[in-house]
């Protein structure tokens, strides 16, 4: 239907924002639920973030999805905060209420969603995190909360990495950059949680000769779906897992926060996700 006057307004905000495909995700829920509802992306650049949000939450829009750079941002903006998002320390969902905005982070459970096919045995898995961001320290949390056995976290600046670890991760072993190649040899979960390969920036190129058959590799990146450090998996032969359905999986809580009613159920959800970009 077409959204009225009256429509529920949602969005999602980032610097870039032009790759999402959340108000793709989100419009064919909307279409499929028969709801009186409008989602649309926000570019907002972060010395503006704080003035904007609290702008647009006195306009009426019910919230916002949050991505990078904005993820810790939105947890410094909020009154009230989840106590995953609060044990992260970032949040990728803004909910606007009469009492304030309220942060939380459903990254986790679209991280794990994404996994899941894998089958992966988390206490025999040895994971290798790539970033120190807000989707990396949700990541790094998912990846505790499920018992992994080794956590391991290499990021360009290692002070930032050094603080995800002493915030989220104490256990966790710190891989200065230039040794991350090293690292590939007892990692079997290899996570890119940066923005290296988004919309054909350069790629986290690694040598994937390193890393032992059987091992999975997971990007947050969906645009393009096949990143040169997923097209390197691909040629070791790896299980290779890009972020479409991460972005799946996040998006539901998000859908049920914005609008009142679970995300509609299609079958052919990732199918029609896939041809969008393919048709880019």
């Amino acid at each position: 239907m077409t959204p009225t006057g009256a429509a529920r307004l949602a969005g999602v905000t980032g610097d870039p924002i032009s790759h999402s495909l959340s108000p793709v995700v989100m419009q064919y829920w909307i279409e499929a639920a028969g709801i009186d509802a409008l989602y649309a992306p926000f570019p907002i650049k972060p010395e503006d973030f704080d003035s904007a949000v609290r702008g647009l939450a006195k306009t009426g829009c019910r919230g916002l999805n949050v991505t990078l750079p904005h993820k810790e941002a939105a947890l410094e903006i909020a009154a009230a905060t989840s106590s995953t998002a609060r044990a992260v320390g970032a949040a990728n969902l803004l909910t606007f209420t009469a009492s304030g905005i309220h942060a939380d982070n459903t990254d986790i459970s679209g991280f794990l969603y994404a996994l899941e096919p894998a089958n992966l045995d988390y206490t025999k898995t040895q994971a290798l995190v790539f970033g120190a961001g807000g989707a990396a320290r949700a990541l790094v949390y998912a990846l505790l909360t499920v018992g992994v056995a080794q956590v391991s976290i290499c990021n360009r600046n290692t002070t930032r990495a050094q603080g995800l670890a002493r915030e989220i991760a104490p256990d966790a072993g710190i891989i200065p950059w230039d040794a991350r190649d090293d690292a590939l040899a007892g990692s079997n979960l290899i996570v890119n949680a940066t923005s290296l390969g988004l919309n054909g920036t350069e790629d986290l190129v690694l040598d994937w000769q390193r890393v032992a058959p059987g091992s999975v590799v997971f990007d947050s990146v969906y645009t393009p779906l096949n990143t040169g450090f997923l097209a390197g998996a691909r040629q070791r032969g790896l299980t290779a897992i890009d972020g479409l359905d991460m972005l799946i999986g996040q998006a539901r809580p998000s859908f049920q926060a914005f609008y009142g009613r679970p995300a509609p159920h299609i079958p052919d959800l990732r199918d029609r996700l896939v041809r969008r970009l393919e048709a880019k």
